[in-house]
């Protein structure tokens, strides 16, 4: 039981009834979960309203109901009405976990390409310097041994408290987590201060009806982060970023390949090794030395700047740095699968004409004998993407092997027949492979000394959804059987 009081103690608020001198067994948001002696947060969600559910929720014994807006119940229950539901959440749930942020260092990162990597690359050299470290991500989250699969990149406000508190009880002395503008925008990470803020790049992407009105609010959530932490490590040569720190509170630094720089990466090369891609630079400004990361594409040039920009500030040994990032990888971000010294399998998450144009476009700068990109899209979802993203491969693959996503209700075919229109825009080759893995056994075994082969759009996804029933599908699993079956 814990004091009503002592939940509300850094909130603004008003008593409209009841009493404020009682006691709570637990902080419910969803009114399926109420249990008797329970503080109701009304959430006003995109498709339902908790305060409609104030009547139900007394009836299954909540005592204290937060409200943002006028709700009739029996004259004992204690209501509290705040300006912002949401906001309250997070501050109540960081008072009831008893403020876990507080006991460990924060570090979050936010910006619309490179959170996954940048925050595994972080756990990587922090785990590798001695430091036990709790990871919240767009995957999954970390809490010691135990492994939980993600809904959203952020967590609602109390299971992001929860999470830390679990972390403190498992010994962690750090946690890095990934911070979506949405998750911004919805106070998710409100009720304590990082003492890190993060930010890698911005570009045109969560937007639409359910996501954000306009690019400006966009940038503005993002910005949100700077005036919620202690130390704000910015990408100065993004274009946006005066923008995204407009209005921060923190004190900033800079990380970049341009000189004015606060750390700076330089002699960018691009390194080829028996199938494996990397990068390699000079690291000069606030620390100096040479790195190299087994991960391609300038991207991994800023992921592993923006790692040591964060990392330096624990103190951990340049040597250490390195050893870490030479070992990083990150399940289906740019993974590359060794399966011939003659040329480059990779597996990524690239779903979108954005994210796989990155990706394609960073890979031929390597100059394979041929990039050969394996996709599909998924069903149920915009068709403009399918088209768009037919386009992209059709221009910068030099053979596209069409195949079967996540299909969902739709007939494969007719997501394959969408795609090909995308690619007619184009003069780029293609075959098409409706299963995944006969498209993926395709690709390995017409594989061609110096080429690099990318299996794009399912990344970490370890299944397939077809009518509503999602099947075990793992490309990892369906390249070692392949090898298997070619080798017998």
């Amino acid at each position: 039981m814990i004091q009503l009081k002592r939940l509300l103690e850094n909130l603004e608020y008003d008593c409209i009834q009841g009493n404020e001198d009682i006691t709570v067994e637990s902080v419910i948001y969803d009114s399926r979960k109420v249990i008797s002696q329970s503080l109701f947060v009304c959430i006003k969600g995109t498709a339902v309203d908790g305060h409609k559910f104030a009547d139900e929720v007394v009836e299954k014994g909540a005592v204290v109901l937060i409200v943002e807006e006028t709700v009739d119940v029996p004259e004992h229950i204690t209501v509290i009405k705040v300006k912002d539901t949401r906001y309250a959440l997070a501050v109540i749930s960081a008072a009831y976990f008893d403020h876990p942020a507080q006991k460990l260092k924060t570090i979050g990162i936010t910006g619309t390409k490179g959170k996954t990597t940048t925050t595994y690359m972080v756990k990587s050299i922090l785990e590798n310097a001695g430091y036990k470290v709790g990871l919240i991500g767009t995957i999954e989250a970390i809490i010691g041994n135990e492994v939980i699969p993600a809904n959203n990149t952020t967590p609602e406000s109390y299971i992001v408290q929860e999470y830390f508190s679990k972390m403190v009880e498992a010994g962690c002395d750090a946690v890095v987590m990934e911070v979506s503008s949405q998750g911004l925008m919805m106070h998710r990470t409100a009720g304590f201060v990082f003492d890190f803020g993060i930010f890698t790049n911005i570009e045109p992407d969560h937007i639409g009806p359910n996501e954000h009105k306009d690019f400006e609010e966009y940038m503005e959530c993002k910005g949100l982060l700077f005036q919620q932490c202690k130390i704000g490590i910015v990408n100065c040569d993004d274009k946006h970023f005066e923008k995204v720190i407009e209005n921060h509170t923190c004190k900033l630094e800079t990380f970049g390949i341009s000189t004015n720089a606060d750390l700076q990466a330089d002699n960018i090369e691009f390194t080829v090794e028996k199938g494996i891609l990397g990068v390699t630079y000079d690291l000069k400004g606030l620390l100096e030395c040479q790195v190299a990361v087994d991960i391609p594409g300038t991207f991994s040039v800023y992921n592993s700047l923006t790692a040591i920009a964060i990392c330096r500030h624990f103190k951990v040994p340049v040597e250490k740095m390195k050893k870490a990032l030479k070992a990083a990888k990150v399940k289906g971000r740019i993974e590359m699968v060794k399966v011939s010294d003659d040329f480059t399998l990779m597996i990524d998450y690239a779903h979108n004409a954005m994210s796989l144009e990155s990706l394609l476009s960073s890979l031929k700068a390597y100059q394979p004998t041929r990039l050969v990109c394996l996709f599909g899209c998924g069903g149920d979802r915009s068709k403009l993407r399918r088209y768009e993203m037919g386009e992209v491969s059709g221009k910068l693959a030099d053979l596209t092997v069409i195949t079967s996503d996540n299909p969902r209700t739709e007939e494969p075919q007719a997501i394959i027949d969408d795609i090909k229109i995308g690619m007619a825009k184009t003069d780029g080759k293609y075959v098409e492979i409706s299963d995944r893995k006969e498209a993926i056994r395709y690709a390995i075994e017409h594989g061609q000394k110096g080429d690099i082969i990318v299996l794009a759009g399912k990344g970490h996804e370890d299944y397939q959804e077809i009518n509503g029933v999602k099947y075990s599908l793992d490309e990892r699993v369906l390249i070692q059987e392949i090898l298997e079956e070619i080798s017998r």
